[in-house]
């Protein structure tokens, strides 16, 4: 659908139709369709260039289409502003009849794909910047082996995105959606563990207890999102413990705070994928594992109307394969961080300065 819509809006394209067999009507109902496509996207994103970047064409573009709807209609569809666009009455009664008209070509769309017994065509995947780089952009070139018809476009945002309104085929997320239009299946726990650089620990001493992390060097991760510091969980028996230590470091990239850890800069908190490679290589101990805490799980998530799909069929089955049970960061993890408790035992492990 994403791949037609840019057919559709771009203007260099519209033009040079002009000089192909259309006729004038036809060019007419192109351009409302057009204009239709463009006005649904900025009226859901709220910015003509978010909707040109999420339909891979230009901000001009996208305006041009919604003020060709203007003077068809003879009717104002937003209000604008130097930051925003606001539905007017017309807008949002318009917004709600052209939703239905594009769900329908979707479906339209996803029967002819179901038609063909074999994988092909653009899969349009959305996953978190970490996840695409430590799971995914590894495993992709064997998919593309595999099935070398399907074109796979992945779009690595923090951003939740709206898998329908914006045309994703699949989604790797943490976390179910609890949305009734979508299908989720589980593929890995998220666990999340505390780390430190085995200098920093030598210096400083291993943590024994959540509550020993008040005397040591803390890196905490910022949501980009809310610009909200992370809570650190610990499972506790059968209670859930959650902790806001004092950090002197902060940072709102998961990468960046491996990174700062394997440096030496103190205990932080990370998911097991980003950090096992650093724990690999020796770079990185796993502290307090007996406290870690699978809080989410890792899905795959799909719109209903992808559901006979061959190539979202193919990916899903691919993903299967792609996060194992159990997960092998999980797996890497956990051995190290045995190890290092068995190094520990015997010794006092209270931190000391």
């Amino acid at each position: 659908m994403a791949s037609l819509e840019r057919r559709l809006i771009d203007d260099v394209q519209l033009d040079n139709w002009a000089g192909h067999r259309f006729n004038s009507a036809t060019m007419e109902q192109i351009e409302r369709l057009t204009g239709l496509m463009a006005f649904a996207r900025a009226a859901s994103l709220g910015s003509y260039t978010a909707a040109a970047r999420s339909l891979a064409v230009s901000p001009s573009a996208i305006s041009k289409s919604v003020q060709r709807l203007e003077q068809h209609f003879g009717l104002k569809l937003f209000s604008r502003t130097t930051r925003s666009l606001t539905l007017t009455p017309e807008g949002r009664d318009l917004l709600e009849r052209t939703q239905r008209l594009l769900r329908e070509a979707e479906d339209i769309e996803q029967a002819v794909a179901a038609a063909r017994a074999e994988p092909a065509g653009t899969l349009k995947v959305a996953t978190s910047l970490p996840v695409g780089v430590h799971i995914l952009a590894a495993a992709l070139p064997q998919f593309r082996k595999r099935f070398p018809k399907v074109n796979v476009d992945v779009r690595l945002s923090d951003r939740i995105v709206d898998l329908i309104e914006e045309g994703i085929d699949v989604a790797v997320r943490v976390g179910d959606p609890g949305d009734t239009r979508l299908i989720a299946r589980r593929l890995a726990p998220h666990r999340i563990c505390a780390f430190a650089s085995p200098d920093y620990l030598k210096a400083r001493g291993t943590p024994r207890h959540p509550s020993d992390l008040q005397s040591h060097d803390c890196v905490n991760f910022r949501y980009q999102s809310t610009g909200q510091p992370a809570v650190w969980p610990f499972w506790m028996g059968d209670k859930l413990l959650e902790l806001s230590p004092p950090s002197g470091l902060t940072m709102d990239l998961s990468d960046a705070i491996a990174t700062a850890l394997a440096a030496g800069a103190g205990i932080g908190i990370s998911a097991t994928y980003i950090a096992a490679p650093y724990v690999k290589r020796g770079e990185l101990v796993p502290v307090l594992f007996e406290y870690a805490y699978d809080r989410f799980q890792l899905h795959a998530i799909w719109p209903e109307s992808r559901r006979s799909n061959p190539a979202v069929k193919a990916f899903i089955a691919f993903l299967q394969e792609v996060f194992p049970s159990p997960a092998p960061w999980d797996v890497d993890v956990e051995r190290h961080a045995r190890a290092a408790a068995k190094s520990l035992k015997g010794r006092v492990g209270r931190p000391s300065r």
